[in-house]
């Protein structure tokens, strides 16, 4: 917080000033505690004493309690409308509220006043960096930065900003100057492990984290990322303990509740699992847009006889195709289930055993008494490994629909093996740079002789579209209108190969024998060291043996793709109709 300004201040009396010096000097020591009472002590006695209303903001801040800061800010500046530092501190908290215009609106009048302050410089250019002015942004902390070069906080906060710019050996040139201008500045070495994090230096990460932590053993915030990068190791179990030194530091921080939650199902060790990943519901990468009914969420205790209960979808299509599964154990508890899923997702699910009524995300609601989001089902039912609805199919493509793809499918006398391929998912993925992989890295399998490969994939990448055109392939991607096509597909065809997508739940669903290739690091739901899937019985795992090798899982692919073994599983094959001429 910012603590230097020109004000006028109201004479005070003797016994006020030394209870502001004591409440000062216990505030300086952290006490933070015993300042607030002797603040507040004050403001009893003149309830708008400036320094007393101004210091109990900054402490309430300090505290966690923004909201309360704010107001006691705000009256503060009622009293000095001049004062640098409350109109600095003011603009910190508003910041944390998210309100950056405010508090962007706070440093500009703070640096009318004094031009040349350099920590309101910097932290008006971190209110920029939140609203994406990033250029003006940057601008503001170079000048902060030569008004007082030895500005440690000021460098890191230029760093952080050419992190967002995504400058990383830019921002790492940052950090090293701000440790070397503080060694003790926490932040920094915190900032800079984050970096070498996104670089996939993940050794280093665990060092600049733990140094971080070495200068502030409270550092929740670096436990978590140290954590993170320690489950990019595999260094699981020193993970999970940083997962929980961040939740004991922090019991309200929902990412490292999560993030705890995914690894211990990673390992199987559902129980402690499914409760930490409730977290998830906090995060606010994960659920963007929270619900909030008034009905209470069931959570597995209360009777479901006779009561209406919406199951509703809360992430990608992957999980609602995977959770989905748990809708007939719950209607078969005596509940009538309304099932809301994603519109492209509704044909496919709309004759779901045990749904009495589906309706797409947007489309109203009827009445219900209770709710739960899919992906919380297997924490109501207490699954473990050994009690996963496990049985497939438990999703059918609608027989019109396979109908037409039967006759849509070129069909060659004899009949080779059909194989469906999807090799990326959405870009927009976080993980997507490594379960993804281009088209050219498959021109081993689709050389093979004696399979009629057929591409699956939704919006491929432009690259992608160029070699498809050059390769034996039959591409009709683009005619699939949502998941009720591509499961009608995935009917007709005898073995689905494909990165971690929804496609790969899709056709674990429908029963079909699917390969699924996998980088190191895994999703929580493909577990560890195991090439099947408790969760799909007809679904092969197939993993990198190092970061990024995909050519070493695709050669594998290709010895077990000549032995044909899967057409044992995939069942008889209803042979395609010829096309029909017009």
């Amino acid at each position: 917080m910012a603590s230097k300004g020109k004000a006028k201040a109201r004479p005070l009396d003797r016994a006020t000033a030394t209870m502001l010096e004591r409440a000062a000097a216990l505030h300086r020591g952290g006490k933070l505690a015993d300042a607030e009472t002797l603040y507040r002590d004050i403001l009893v006695t003149d309830a708008q004493q400036f320094d007393a209303l101004h210091l109990l903001g900054v402490v309430r801040y300090q505290q966690g309690h923004n909201a309360e800061a704010e107001e006691l800010i705000r009256a503060a500046r009622a009293q000095q409308p001049h004062n640098v530092s409350a109109l600095s501190n003011h603009g910190i908290v508003l910041s944390e509220l998210g309100r950056h215009a405010e508090a962007l609106a706070c440093y500009d009048r703070a640096l009318v006043i004094e031009p040349r302050h350099a920590g309101v410089l910097n932290n008006r250019g971190t209110a920029l960096k939140q609203l994406g002015r990033h250029a003006e942004a940057l601008a503001c902390h170079d000048r902060a930065i030569a008004i007082d070069q030895d500005f440690a906080d000021a460098v890191s906060n230029r760093g952080m900003l050419l992190e967002t710019l995504e400058r990383f050996e830019d921002a790492l040139i940052c950090f090293d100057k701000a440790i070397a201008l503080d060694p003790t500045h926490a932040r920094a070495h915190h900032n800079r492990g984050a970096v070498l994090h996104r670089l996939d230096r993940f050794e280093e990460a665990v060092a600049s984290f733990d140094r971080a932590i070495a200068v502030a053993p409270a550092y929740a915030k670096a436990f978590y990322h140290r954590g993170r990068a320690l489950r990019e190791l595999r260094r699981h179990d020193e993970a999970l303990a940083s997962y929980r030194q961040a939740t004991a530091l922090d019991p309200e921080n929902s990412a490292a509740h999560w993030e705890a939650g995914l690894l211990a199902l990673l390992r199987g060790d559902f129980a402690a699992g499914w409760p930490d990943y409730e977290w998830r519901l906090k995060v606010q990468e994960v659920a963007s847009a929270p619900r909030d009914f008034a009905q209470p969420q069931w959570r597995g205790g209360a009777p479901l006889a006779g009561r209406t209960i919406l199951l509703h979808a809360e992430q990608g299509f992957g999980d609602t195709i995977q959770f989905v599964r748990y809708a007939p154990l719950v209607a078969a508890r005596g509940a009538t289930v309304v099932l809301e899923v994603q519109r492209a997702l509704g044909t496919l699910l709309h004759r779901m055993t045990g749904v009495s009524k589906l309706v797409c995300r947007d489309e109203a609601l009827p009445e219900f008494d209770l709710h739960c989001p899919l992906a919380s089902l297997p924490l109501a039912f207490a699954t473990t490994l050994d009690t996963i609805p496990a049985q497939v199919p438990y999703l059918r493509a609608p027989a019109e629909r396979i109908a037409a793809w039967r006759v849509r499918l070129p069909a060659v006398a004899p009949l080779p093996p059909r194989v469906g391929l999807v090799w990326s998912g959405d870009a927009r993925h976080k993980n997507d740079s490594r379960r993804s992989m281009a088209f050219e890295a498959l021109a081993p399998l689709v050389a093979m002789p004696g399979f009629d490969f057929v591409s699956l994939q939704k919006n491929p990448r432009e690259a992608d579209v160029q070699a498809l055109r050059h390769c034996n392939v039959i591409d009709i991607a683009a005619e699939l209108k949502d998941f009720a096509d591509t499961a009608a597909v995935i009917s007709l065809i005898d073995l689905v190969i494909t990165v971690d997508t929804s496609v790969a739940h899709l056709a674990g669903s429908l029963g079909k024998p699917v390969w699924i290739l996998l980088p190191v690091t895994v999703d929580w739901r493909w577990l560890l060291n195991r090439e099947d899937s408790p969760w799909y019985p007809t679904a092969r795992l197939f993993r990198q043996a190092s970061a990024g090798d995909w050519d070493g899982v695709i050669a594998r692919v290709g010895e077990e793709l000549a032995k044909q073994d899967f057409l044992q599983r995939a069942g008889a094959r209803q042979p395609a109709a010829p096309i029909l001429q017009s």
